[in-house]
């Protein structure tokens, strides 16, 4: 029974997907501030660049700060996980589009998730945020484009 089981999580990580049927990138998920410490925050990061390089998803950072939002984006752009295409929307600027290596993603995404809470609220001149930062990884097709 214990052996089948095992079979069974062995096939479904084989396959791409858990032993329930969610994806393993389906839990990559974070809103910031974390109470999570600063190795847990790169092994989230490092596992996220993992799962860009290898599946059809995309790493989305929102930060909402009262009367402005931004949205960055990071999708692979090579089968090897070193090239990435960032998408950076700001609801003032609009789109902008550059591809960056990978050391520089996981630096940015490093940053903005160990950002303390009151660090957005600082950099937009405002008092209060309007609600917490999230990091997702979601299919690609579910990104919102230009």
């Amino acid at each position: 029974m214990a052996s089948e089981r095992r079979s069974k999580s062995r096939a479904a990580v084989h396959a791409g997907t858990t032993p329930d049927n969610e994806a393993p990138w389906a839990d990559l998920e974070m809103t910031v501030p974390t109470d999570r410490n600063h190795a847990s925050v790169v092994a989230l990061v490092e596992c996220a660049l993992v799962e860009l390089t290898h599946e059809t998803v995309g790493a989305v950072f929102i930060s909402r700060q009262v009367g402005r939002s931004t949205r960055t984006q990071y999708v692979a752009r090579d089968d090897v996980g070193e090239q990435f295409q960032k998408r950076h929307f700001d609801d003032r600027l609009g789109w902008h589009e550059t591809t960056v290596p990978r050391r520089t993603v996981r630096d940015e995404l490093i940053t903005q998730l160990t950002r303390s809470p009151s660090t957005s609220a600082e950099r937009s001149g405002e008092g209060a945020t309007s609600g917490p930062d999230i990091f997702v990884v979601k299919p690609v097709r579910e990104l919102r484009t230009p």
